[in-house]
């Protein structure tokens, strides 16, 4: 499957080392202002080539609308975006093209498909997730217009830990670090691995601010499922933590309650989703990035053919793939939150005849 949501659908083409990357998003309102500034800008916080913590590899990313906007607004019709590749350099990946790269998808797309495309892992590329970003920005758009915001940052690299997150400090941080006072030495860390022809992985944390009581569909189409499954789907992604996440399991059930009163929640391990339902609180998310397998030291793999052979890499790689994926998590909870407000519209009679009447 390329596609993602229900009301709120986009489907995502394009290869690494293709023509074009891009994305069809269904389901906008009509109506919608477009800021196309604003979509490119989203692009220009994810795109490659930025600084010595990424990888080199250039891509402008500009965007193109092509339909779905008339006149700055959204038409109701489906919106498609496409993002031309101009700096792929396929010759780097002729060495691995009956080879497996340790970590990557090479092996089972392989066994799933009988083909892969071996120029930068094709499909399985994380550049498709520029496309991602471009559907990600309209979505919020819509969020904004109800005041929801969608904040992140990176919170920990190579188990280097914030002790304070900042999400304004994020912003100006070449990494996107939550805490100024950490920064440094997760620089440093990348620095070292990337030196040592290694990689390192990072933890992203994202907060979504404004969101309504009453998103989520239980029980199939819960709203932390969801937002857990969009995650996933991110590349190089591990695992997910909604609110305390792992830390629950070894909690008391009197130390994880969120207690309520009248001006709300008195805490918020929960992290703002009760029963799969959003309950007004901040949604709050750790996504955890395993390091990037593209690395130049030797190793030990297997051919096509089952033979076993040594080979290093060549090419353009990310240190820390968690660092452009901060943005990417951001874009994909801002479309599952707007997904979710279009899905909650007739969820009681009362809405219904509030839009009818």
């Amino acid at each position: 499957m390329n596609s993602f949501g229900q009301k709120l659908r986009f489907s995502t083409f394009g290869e690494s080392h293709g023509t074009a990357i891009g994305c069809l998003l269904d389901g906008v309102p009509a109506g919608l202002k477009i800021d196309e500034g604003y979509i490119q800008s989203e692009l220009d916080r994810r795109k490659p080539g930025k600084s010595e913590f990424e990888t080199a590899r250039k891509e402008a990313d500009k965007v193109e609308i092509l339909s779905g906007v008339f006149e700055g607004k959204s038409t109701g019709t489906p919106i498609a975006m496409v993002i031309y590749n101009t700096n792929q350099k396929s010759k780097d990946y002729s060495n691995i093209k009956d080879v497996f790269r340790p970590g990557h998808a090479d092996f089972t797309y392989f066994h799933k498909y009988g083909i892969r495309d071996y120029r930068g892992g094709g499909r399985s590329s994380a550049r498709e997730t520029a496309a991602r970003v471009a559907a990600g920005a309209v979505a919020k758009l819509m969020i904004q217009e109800l005041g929801i915001s969608v904040q992140s940052g990176i919170s920990e690299i190579a188990g280097i830990k914030a002790q304070h997150y900042n999400y304004e400090h994020a912003k100006t941080s070449i990494i996107y670090a939550l805490d100024s006072t950490r920064e440094e030495v997760q620089k440093e860390a990348i620095l070292k691995a990337k030196n040592d022809h290694d990689s390192v992985g990072g933890v992203a944390r994202v907060v979504i601010k404004g969101a309504p009581r009453g998103l989520g569909q239980p029980l199939y189409y819960k709203l932390d499922a969801i937002l857990a499954d969009a995650m996933m789907g991110i590349n190089a992604v591990k695992a997910v933590e909604i609110g305390d996440g792992v830390v629950s399991a070894s909690a008391l059930g009197s130390q994880n309650n969120d207690e309520i009163r009248k001006d709300g929640f008195v805490t918020n391990h929960s992290g703002g989703i009760l029963g799969g339902i959003s309950n007004g609180d901040e949604i709050v998310m750790n996504v955890y990035f395993k390091p990037t397998p593209s690395i130049f030291k030797e190793q030990r793999t297997i051919t096509t053919h089952d033979e076993e052979v040594d080979f290093a890499l060549k090419g353009r790689h990310d240190p820390c793939v968690a660092i452009r994926g901060t943005v990417v998590c951001e874009a994909m909870s801002a479309l599952v939150i707007a997904d979710m407000l279009l899905l909650n519209m007739g969820s009681n009679m009362e809405g219904v005849l509030k839009y009818y009447n």
